[in-house]
């Protein structure tokens, strides 16, 4: 093994190594990321490399450099046993890493975004509208129920209010705030304007005269 290493030029090597190397850690944290362990450090390891914070879409990641790193090796040498020039092979493992790390990036996204629809987040309810459920006492002396749709679900959800008078059941109300245990902040949303009434009238025959 170690006279074969020793008669490669010096880009197989690099190739090689860094296929080999690539791998191995690939292969740890795929299997971290599935079963647990220390899948948390990982995580943290991302968030810190991640560059774009604004968006939930993450490429340049640790495990997506991992997927880059070890792609491109194996496609390098894959192009130098198909005997193509160094400066096509660089290029094309070069794109190939790229192609990885976009595959991984859209993994691990839309699997985030499954394992999240299901988990509710009360602070999306803020500027909800809904419906009081179960009458909620005034200046929050008892805690009532509204229905509000949060997360494109319909959801019963415990709810407080800071007004001075209670809201019945039926008052429509918009959430204002959520409490650190989850329960909802809300208040009764404001009564519609009611349209000027139009006053007709009638010309009578002394009007007419007139």
């Amino acid at each position: 093994m170690t006279e074969w290493f020793s008669s490669l030029d010096l880009l197989a090597k690099i190739y090689w190594l860094i296929a080999v190397i690539g791998s191995f850690v690939f292969t740890m944290v795929i299997i971290l990321s599935f079963v647990g362990g220390d899948a948390g450090d990982i995580e943290d390891l991302d968030a810190e490399i991640d560059s774009d914070s604004g968006i939930g879409f993450q490429f340049i990641t640790f495990k997506n450099l991992v997927g880059f790193f070890t792609i491109m090796g194996w496609s390098g040498i894959a192009c130098m046993d198909a005997g193509l020039p160094t400066p096509l092979t660089i290029v094309i493992s070069f794109f190939c890493g790229l192609l990885m790390m976009v595959i991984m990036a859209s993994m691990f996204f839309f699997m985030q975004k499954l394992s999240d629809s299901g988990t509710l987040k009360y602070k999306n309810a803020i500027g909800a509208i809904g419906e009081v459920y179960l009458t909620i006492a005034a200046n929050r002396s008892k805690m009532g129920k509204v229905t509000v749709r949060v997360q494109g679900t319909l959801r019963e959800l415990d709810a407080l209010t800071d007004s001075l008078t209670e809201l019945k059941s039926g008052t429509i109300i918009k959430v204002v705030d959520v409490t650190n245990n989850g329960i909802l902040i809300v208040d009764q949303t404001r009564k519609p304007i009611e349209p000027i009434k139009q006053h007709t009238y009638e010309i009578t025959d002394d009007s007419a005269r007139l």
